[in-house]
């Protein structure tokens, strides 16, 4: 994998939903197999996806209690990755251990922790909205791009191709991509906002009455999207200096996304995501037609950029020319290539202390929307 990838960051691995208990489930992060159950008891843990006998795959194997047997050979792993059982081998060498891999459920996401176990910090974890969150009614769902994860990230760090790769699905103004967002610099992202003013366009839910429109969503790293948006009267961008509005004050179109690329091999990537409407502005029929929406639109983007994949590998030496709609790709891989190169930004607790304080001054989630 390319120094772009910092390994001391949480990856998303699974719906909550879809591990099953006591069921294997196989997955690859940075190019590492990974295996992940639940146990018995509902721990969760994730190994190394390989037997050091004769390396086959734990994920085809059996939990048994809080363990997990290799299927091949018999072989039986406790939840740290050392061997236990050998069967007709009493003596079990020192070194029979696979490594385990810190791993939290949170927000209905399965997260990993790819660094050293000792750096893991569950605070890092991006607050994303799970999809039991009481104030949202949210779908699901996940694509598998033959592509590298950096390539979704990029796209969802520049929403100036939204009029032409989405132009019959988000339906986006046809002067969308002539504004540039306010773009902001986070400890572990980039920030985006931007207010539509007095607009009465077809949009993706048909023609509605004029009104101001904002959205905002903070990339994370390692490409964790948490985006929020709603309508407001007309007048109230100008009212509140074109920064953050009242929540309270929305009129229409309340909803929150939550969406994670995670990089499986070099030239393949799983992206994950929610979407759905605040409980006070719409309802499940709504959700449905959200989710319809965006899975037309991911679509639109997993052509793209496969294709933009097909072009990179042909070209030895592919040199991008960047535009004005690059700045927030340039900062969020400035990010991630300084903590890939330090391992973690926040290596002591004096940092994570103060990166904690700021997160929590510059970050907005969806659980502070109405």
């Amino acid at each position: 994998m390319s120094d772009y990838y910092p390994r001391n960051a949480w990856y998303v691995a699974a719906w909550s939903v879809d591990l099953g208990n006591e069921k294997p489930f196989a997955i690859s992060i940075l190019g590492e197999p990974i295996v992940i159950y639940r146990t018995a008891s509902g721990r969760l843990v994730a190994l190394q996806d390989r037997c050091v006998h004769r390396l086959a795959r734990l994920s085809l194997g059996r939990c048994e209690g809080e363990r997990l047997r290799c299927m091949y050979h018999g072989l039986l792993f406790d939840a740290e990755g050392k061997v236990v059982e050998i069967p007709g081998q009493p003596q079990i060498p020192a070194s029979a251990r696979v490594r385990a891999f810190p791993a939290v459920e949170r927000h209905s996401w399965v997260w990993v922790w790819m660094g050293e176990a000792a750096g893991a910090d569950e605070a890092l974890i991006p607050e994303a909205v799970g999809l039991d969150h009481p104030d949202y009614i949210l779908g699901h769902g996940q694509l598998d791009y033959a592509a590298d994860g950096r390539l979704i990230n990029d796209n969802l760090l520049d929403f100036s191709h939204l009029p032409y790769v989405h132009a019959n699905s988000f339906r986006p103004s046809k002067d969308f991509a002539q504004v540039r967002p306010v773009i902001t610099a986070l400890p572990r992202g980039v920030r985006f906002e931007r207010w539509v003013t007095g607009k009465q366009a077809a949009g993706m839910l048909g023609e509605k009455p004029a009104a101001d429109a904002w959205v905002s969503y903070d990339f994370l790293a390692p490409g964790v999207l948490l985006m929020w948006s709603g309508g407001f009267p007309v007048g109230t961008a100008e009212a509140c200096g074109f920064t953050r509005p009242d929540y309270s004050q929305a009129v229409s179109d309340v909803n929150f996304t939550s969406q994670a690329v995670t990089p499986l091999t070099a030239r393949t990537s799983r992206y994950f995501f929610s979407w759905g409407p605040h409980c006070k502005h719409g309802d499940a029929a709504l959700r449905d037609i959200l989710m319809g929406i965006a899975g037309q639109a991911f679509n639109e983007d997993k052509v793209m950029i496969e294709a933009q994949q097909e072009v990179i590998d042909q070209i030895p030496a592919p040199d991008i020319m960047p535009t004005t709609a690059d700045k927030g790709i340039t900062i969020f891989t400035q990010v991630m290539r300084r903590l890939a190169r330090d391992g973690n930004a926040v290596t002591a607790s004096a940092n994570h202390g103060q990166e904690a304080a700021a997160g929590a001054a510059d970050s907005s989630t969806g659980s502070s929307v109405p």
